[in-house]
């Protein structure tokens, strides 16, 4: 699109089914390396990535050529098919319905990657939980409580 220009820089939260714990480490690396083609392949830009054993956390320097959505649905889609479909695990794996996405200022892009990049240190003092209705509240974004991940406590 000549003279289109924009800054738009999404963080997107989503977990497992369940909210299992399937992502260790071989299959994390993989699964990472397979979203950041999916990222790619639409022309977004993977700042950072990281797939903690029950959900994850995706920040994109996003491309306004997709919806919010439809990224989204592509994303866990094709990796929950991947996962599958090559057999890395021994149940069936699927993403829970929903996602979060958070949008961030310039500003603000190196201290969001640096906080994705270091999640387990993160999830030693906070559960996905609070960090999820942190995020619910830091961004003023109205909830019902029926409507968010099913939780493991």
């Amino acid at each position: 699109m000549p003279n289109t220009f924009t800054q738009i820089h999404l963080q997107f939260v989503f977990a497992v089914k369940g909210r299992q714990s399937l992502i260790h480490e071989p299959i994390r690396d993989r699964l990472e390396k397979y979203i950041t083609g999916i990222v790619q392949s639409y022309n977004h830009r993977l700042l950072s990535i990281y797939c903690m054993p029950d959900h994850t956390h995706l920040f994109v320097g996003f491309r306004p050529t997709q919806s919010v959505s439809d990224f989204m649905r592509e994303v866990k889609s094709s990796s929950s098919e991947f996962i599958n479909e090559q057999k890395i695990m021994q149940e069936k794996f699927n993403w829970q319905e929903g996602y979060g996405a958070f949008s961030y200022s310039k500003s603000h892009v190196q201290n969001v990657i640096y906080y994705v990049l270091h999640q387990p240190e993160h999830h030693k003092k906070k559960t996905f939980k609070e960090e999820y209705l942190e995020f619910l509240n830091k961004f003023e974004i109205r909830y019902e409580e029926q409507y968010l991940f099913e939780w493991m406590e």
